[in-house]
């Protein structure tokens, strides 16, 4: 066999296997498509700006709350419930805002609101989540001015990210992961032997 008939049937492996990862990716997020009930609670938080560190401190109130939050609607099982906890827990919400700015030494203003809450268009797979008033938690960082992040509180759904419209990985997530990471290698090797064939 020439070098040519080689290259060839090394770049087709190649094209073959990464056409069959994109299916499986593919697969993966129209398995995790969620519809969002109607009766339904959200959280959203704006960032100040879309500087790296708003972005980052968006971030880091965001793990704190929502560990938080999502221990007091796990167990719910009413839209009425869910609004009655809530609500009595919004001085919590604060003070959990207050004191991550506090230990990270930021002085930026905030406020958090429990109301009617805009919300703009999301694709999330291919699954589009419209535009409109939304039931919601709303933090607003300083101007509030930065890209968002939001999930849904009730029925619990934060463990997907709908802002970025991607899936938070799990448990499962680890295993698509864990194979993901065995296609890469199962290419490297392919590679590595057909470089040492021809040197």
């Amino acid at each position: 066999m020439n070098r040519k008939a080689l290259i060839y049937i090394f770049t087709s492996l190649l094209v073959l296997v990464m056409s069959w990862e994109a299916q499986r990716n593919m697969s993966v997020t129209a398995a995790n498509l969620v519809s969002i009930p109607d009766d339904a609670i959200r959280l959203r938080i704006l960032a100040n700006s879309d500087s790296p560190k708003d972005q980052w401190l968006k971030r880091e109130i965001r793990d704190k709350v929502n560990l938080e939050i999502t221990e007091w609607v796990m167990d719910l099982d009413s839209l009425e419930h869910a609004r009655d906890v809530i609500e009595s827990q919004l001085d919590k919400i604060e003070l959990i805002v207050e004191k991550e700015l506090n230990s990270l030494g930021i002085t930026d203003s905030f406020t958090v609101d429990f109301d009617e809450v805009q919300f703009p268009t999301k694709l999330y797979g291919n699954v589009v989540y419209p535009a409109g008033l939304y039931e919601a938690i709303l933090i607003t960082i300083g101007e509030g001015e930065g890209e968002n992040w939001w999930c849904v509180l009730f029925p619990p759904l934060c463990f997907i990210d709908f802002a970025n419209g991607d899936a938070i990985a799990g448990e499962e997530g680890k295993n698509e992961e864990d194979e993901e990471i065995e296609v890469r290698f199962f290419v490297v090797e392919i590679f590595s032997k057909v470089k040492s064939f021809f040197s």
